[in-house]
């Protein structure tokens, strides 16, 4: 039996966080956004640098392990009563192997040991797949949100909740 363990990342690992992030998003997003676009949030977003920001700013990093393999990783902050789910990956090879479920489990486990009462996040709106299993897992859309992220870029939204 697979065995699914989730740990949390150091700062020293934020290389390779950034390299898997790269990976993930580019096999998944650049047919959605365009390479062009995805280039530039690949930087703004899961660059060394900016993940080292985001760390400083409060960001929580968790590796999601597979048979001891990296397989994804997580990032996530508290907002007043809410956990604001920023990064949700999963490479290709491990998706429909029910990590995603282990992954939403801890979240729900995290955010009641720290009080907080849902999970929030944004995705793309023609991310048909991540859509498909966010909604799968429970998620439900509560609004549309287009975000200016600079040179001309829009992240074009739904934000998606999950209450418990």
């Amino acid at each position: 039996m697979s065995e699914v363990e989730i740990v949390e990342a150091k700062k020293e690992e934020l290389e390779d966080l950034s390299k898997l992030a790269t990976s993930i998003l580019r096999e998944h997003y650049d047919p959605i956004i365009g390479k062009e676009q995805n280039d530039y949030m690949l930087e703004k977003f899961q660059s060394v640098k900016a993940l080292t920001e985001q760390m400083e700013h409060g960001y929580i990093y968790y590796w999601v392990k597979y048979d001891g393999n990296n397989a994804g990783f997580m990032g996530f902050y508290p907002v007043e009563n809410k956990l604001y789910l920023s990064k949700f990956y999963l490479a290709k090879e491990f998706r429909g192997k029910k990590v995603s479920r282990k992954m939403l489990e801890f979240l729900i486990d995290y955010s009641k040991r720290k009080g907080l009462k849902s999970i929030y996040l944004n995705v793309n709106k023609y991310n048909y797949d991540s859509i498909k299993v966010y909604e799968h897992l429970g998620f439900v859309k509560i609004r549309d949100e287009k975000n200016d992220i600079g040179k001309g870029y829009y992240m074009d939204d739904y934000v998606y909740e999950y209450n418990f």
